[in-house]
């Protein structure tokens, strides 16, 4: 068992991740759609179409910034608005097949850039990195649970 606290391990692993963050993005950034948007449309095609306020509260922001995210990527023909067949009144938003196309070819630019990057590791280094990715999955996964079972607790 590791005798290092969160606060520990956040002070050594933050300035690095900032720094990776940074350079992985600058070459993502010959896409037109933003980190949050791929966020939204991967949310999309994994669990399927979804009211604009599950989006927001699952992705952790607030119902007007998902709004004009949502409505940046009709726009431009990545999602489209379906009729809830629950409640006919209101509203889902879907993937289109042209934001799934969208989707699929910049997600395979990335893990390319990416394994670019995993590349310049050694074996060890790399045998580490995949022990690892386990770790950084399970955070994402928890922290968009953690912030909605936060928000109920507080109701």
């Amino acid at each position: 068992m590791t005798s290092a606290t969160p606060e520990d391990i956040a002070r050594r692993v933050r300035p690095a991740l900032t720094k990776l963050y940074v350079m992985y993005f600058r070459v993502a950034e010959a896409s037109e759609l933003t980190g949050p948007q791929l966020s939204i449309m991967t949310r999309l095609r994994d669990e399927g179409a979804a009211r604009i306020s599950q989006i927001a509260r699952e992705e952790g922001i607030r119902m007007p910034t998902a709004s004009n995210a949502l409505h940046q990527l009709e726009v431009r023909g990545m999602v489209q608005r379906v009729r809830d067949i629950d409640d006919r009144r209101g509203v889902r938003v879907d993937l289109t097949p042209l934001g799934r196309d969208e989707l699929e070819r910049v997600g395979k630019e990335r893990d390319s850039y990416f394994a670019d990057l995993l590349s310049n590791l050694n074996e060890e280094e790399l045998e580490q990195a995949d022990a690892f990715a386990s770790v950084i999955q399970a955070l994402a996964d928890r922290f968009g649970a953690d912030k909605e079972n936060k928000e109920k607790d507080d109701k």
